[in-house]
């Protein structure tokens, strides 16, 4: 086992950044959109179960619905164990759809970034320690990357407002248009290195759990972020996993020959 990677790859929302600021502004206002008629309603009393519930969300899209599914009081417990058939049960009976729902998520945040993108930005913070932590590795002879869903250009705005000088073609954001694991190989690719040597965090076990089914990426050492946006049940199924790392924030702070289990 290589106790140091040559390269090291990390997502940015809920490795490197927390957006559940921005994540609840922006479902709040899609919903005003979505149920006009609710829309007067103070949403913002549920914004702290929204951020304990968050990890249940798969993809985006599904935000509204579960703001929704709190303003109805479905049982938070329910909504944690049984996250898909609450979702689809909303849907039904809402008579909404999928793409329905994403267009108007996606337009408000559009809107909210065109309109007033400091405002937007503003709503990020940094895990503690992370910054630090980086700057450190810049400066050391592992390489680092940041592969994100996100677009590139807002968290290269966010590393220069911390006054991180990121390199900015080691930023993969949501323009790449690939899977996450198409990246990894493309950057293996760049720097002609082996996949051992290469390390990745992740805070969505789906994600990890997709790497790991490329048949070039098998020896890529996987790290699962306990601190982001994922749930109990993920870090249990992660301790059973050999060939994935649960990682702590503290660890991340530490050597990297404290990082593999």
């Amino acid at each position: 086992m290589i106790d140091k990677p040559k390269i090291l790859a990390l997502d940015f929302d809920g490795v490197i950044c927390n957006g559940l600021k921005e994540y609840f502004q922006t479902t709040l206002r899609t919903y005003q959109k979505l149920w006009k008629d609710d829309s007067q309603n103070d949403l913002e009393i549920w914004a702290n179960s929204f951020y304990k519930l968050r990890p249940v969300i798969e993809t985006g899209w599904e935000m509204p619905i579960l703001l929704r599914a709190l303003v109805l009081q479905y049982e938070q417990d329910n909504i944690e164990s049984n996250w898909h058939n609450v979702c689809s049960e909303i849907v039904t009976k809402e008579n909404l759809n999928k793409q329905q729902v994403m267009s108007a998520l996606d337009g408000v945040r559009d809107h909210w970034i065109q309109t007033d993108l400091d405002n937007w930005l503003a709503l990020h913070e940094f895990y503690p320690g992370v910054l630090e932590k980086l700057g450190k590795l810049l400066d050391s002879s592992t390489l680092l990357y940041i592969v994100t869903t996100k677009e590139g250009r807002f968290v290269k705005q966010l590393l220069k407002q911390q006054n991180l000088s990121f390199p900015e073609d080691h930023i993969f954001g949501k323009e790449v248009k690939q899977p996450k694991f198409d990246t990894l190989r493309q950057i293996l690719k760049i720097n002609q290195e082996t996949p051992n040597n290469l390390w990745f965090i992740e805070d969505l076990l789906k994600t990890l759990n997709k790497v790991k089914s490329q048949e070039y990426l098998t020896e890529v050492n996987l790290f699962l972020a306990d601190w982001g946006y994922n749930t109990i049940k993920s870090h249990e199924l992660v301790k059973q996993d050999s060939t994935i790392n649960l990682l702590s924030l503290d660890t991340f702070s530490q050597d990297f020959s404290e990082w593999i289990k």
